[in-house]
């Protein structure tokens, strides 16, 4: 079976679990803080959902598009740059948010901020040849 194949599943089944306990289960890995991110698929039009880790940063939340240090971005990141509306669900609360990459200054900060969080961003970073996007959702009026 395909990796990717594999990935998705698990991501499905981590949905799942997710959604059924308002976040009880799956909300977090180990330390980790964990968001669903429903974006719109760029090519198919449909929801597509992805558990991912985040940071809060003020009334933001930053994600990063490692995709395992892969030197191919993240579906949900393409997904993102075609449409930036998305929504979030953390714990048993949703809400729509716009996404926008972090350039310059903002982007230096958030990279340490979230190395600091998980030193596995840093390992990603030296296993792929492309710039790994820092994500900022920002809440949508």
């Amino acid at each position: 079976m395909p990796a990717r194949t594999v990935m998705r599943m698990i991501s499905g089944t981590h949905e799942l679990w997710y959604r059924l306990s308002g976040g009880r289960i799956g909300g977090r890995l180990g330390h980790l803080p964990i968001l669903l991110l429903t974006t719109t698929g760029r090519r198919s039009g449909r929801r597509l959902t992805t558990p991912l880790v985040y940071l809060p940063d003020g009334e933001n939340l930053v994600i990063i598009a490692s995709n395992g240090g892969s030197d191919r971005h993240p579906e949900w990141w393409l997904n993102l740059r075609s449409q930036p509306a998305a929504e979030v669900q953390i714990g048993p609360d949703t809400r729509a948010v716009v996404a926008h990459k972090a350039e310059g200054d903002e982007r230096e900060r958030l990279w340490r901020a979230v190395v600091e969080l998980y030193h596995g961003y840093d390992e990603y970073r030296r296993m792929t040849s492309r710039e790994i996007p820092v994500v900022v959702l920002t809440p949508k009026n």
